[in-house]
């Protein structure tokens, strides 16, 4: 049987895979949707499930656990102000990932969008 890790390593040490998951979701909760690889999308979709989670149980614990994940006050403050709000009632899949057919410029890599429901 095969070793498959449950984490995408994208060939980077830990505390720079932190630092993408970290960047890409402060850009989906500020824009609302983002353009990257299908692969990131796909790794960041957990990580902003539950960041949504969070901002759904507006407490002073969820906000303080969403600003050790996102490290920036406007993006915790859009993401409990407009974002959390809005899937009060829903309960799992806040995200869409949608694949285009738009390849990268220099390599076979597959790019996707990544946005809110």
């Amino acid at each position: 049987m095969a070793y498959t890790p449950k984490a995408r390593t994208f060939a980077r040490p830990s505390n720079q895979r932190g630092a993408l998951m970290r960047s890409l979701a402060r850009s989906l909760v500020l824009e609302e949707r983002i353009s990257t690889t299908e692969a990131k999308a796909k790794a960041l979709r957990p990580f902003i499930e539950r960041l949504v989670t969070y901002a759904k149980t507006n407490t002073l614990a969820s906000r303080r656990l969403a600003k050790a994940r996102l490290g920036d006050d406007e993006a915790v403050k859009k993401l409990f102000g407009t974002i959390g709000p809005r899937y009060v009632d829903r309960k799992g899949g806040y995200t869409r990932v949608v694949k285009r057919t738009l390849r990268g410029t220099n390599d076979a890599r597959k790019l996707a969008y990544i946005a809110f429901v």
